[in-house]
């Protein structure tokens, strides 16, 4: 299979409204790098025009302009990864479908990818979105970084860059829930970052809405660590030692101020009561999400389902299963 310089991977769904203007300027600033390129469109079961277009650009422009139809919604992640099972490029630049990263900033995560790094991931300057998102992806940030020692300030900015071997390295993994930039951090030897542009949204609003965010928060979190189990053991042992520290302390009481101030006590047992059942309450749930990760890997059901494939000049036979693992 030919190797191109550049895989532009695009996850798409219901972005209608935004596609010819993005696929115009990806073009012109593929074109401008003056090296081969392909633009890898996954449509993630969108249910506007967004199949519509990107058939017509894919027809328009074949073997630069590809298409990869999935025959559902499956997920952001998903849908990178069914880009990244058809890119052949030698290095691979994932972006967002909205317009927020500007195709024009693409060459300022090629250039540490040609300097060696594995793994290129960007920074948002003057970010342009809510107040909630911001905070948010700060504190997933931090979250990120203890986790995997991988001092990455954005983990949210889907502009970011792959040398072929890292993307080769991920197609292995078979895990249902991936978080591609933790993932790929897991590979990598040498990352960088960089700064890039962020505009406003204009044509549509966030395909995220706050349940969407607290999944993807959870993929994140059971995906790249144990520690919250670890934490949760810590947490129980601190609670069960000041529990007993506690009943003795009552013991005590009682002894020295009678009967009478024991029963004045019974709402500190009920607090205390409360705080045991709610960190087990926390506990199980917590653990449910581990083994329902267990579960779904297991099943060892395809992550994703490729339907059609459009403007492709090869055999997509070797590079795209149907089904992917």
């Amino acid at each position: 299979m030919s190797t191109l310089h550049l895989s532009l991977v695009i996850p798409v769904f219901n972005e209608e409204a935004n596609l010819p203007e993005l696929i115009e300027r990806c073009l012109k600033v593929c074109e401008g790098l003056g090296r081969s390129f392909e633009i890898i469109l996954v449509n993630d079961g969108s249910h506007d025009a967004s199949e519509a277009i990107i058939n017509r650009f894919a027809h328009a422009h074949p073997g630069r302009v590809i298409g990869v139809m999935l025959n559902r919604n499956y997920g952001q992640h998903a849908a990178v990864m069914a880009g990244f099972a058809q890119a052949r490029g030698e290095f691979v630049v994932t972006l967002d479908a909205d317009l927020q990263n500007p195709p024009e900033e693409i060459p300022r995560v090629l250039e540490p990818l040609e300097d060696g790094c594995d793994v290129v991931g960007s920074v948002r300057k003057n970010r342009q979105d809510t107040f909630f998102r911001r905070v948010s992806s700060r504190l997933i940030n931090k979250a990120v970084q203890k986790a995997t020692g991988v001092m990455m300030r954005d983990y949210g900015c889907m502009l970011r860059g792959y040398r072929r071997s890292i993307v080769e390295a991920m197609l292995q993994c078979h895990e249902h829930s991936t978080f591609i930039p933790v993932l790929a951090n897991s590979f990598a030897n040498r990352t960088a970052e960089v700064e890039v542009a962020h505009a406003e949204r204009e044509n549509d609003t966030s395909k995220y809405d706050i349940w969407k965010l607290i999944n993807l928060q959870f993929d994140l979190l059971t995906s790249m660590t144990t520690f919250p189990l670890r934490l949760l053991s810590l947490l129980g042992g601190g609670i069960a030692l000041v529990g007993f520290l506690f009943s003795f302390l009552l013991l005590g009481m009682r002894l020295f101020y009678g009967a009478a101030w024991a029963a004045e006590g019974v709402l500190t047992v009920f607090a205390v009561l409360f705080i045991f059942i709610g960190v087990q309450l926390l506990a199980m749930g917590l653990l449910g999400e581990y083994i329902g990760r267990i579960y779904e890997d297991v099943r060892a059901r395809p992550r994703y389902f490729v339907r059609e494939v459009v403007g492709i000049e090869r055999d997509p036979s070797p590079a795209i299963p149907s089904v992917n693992q």
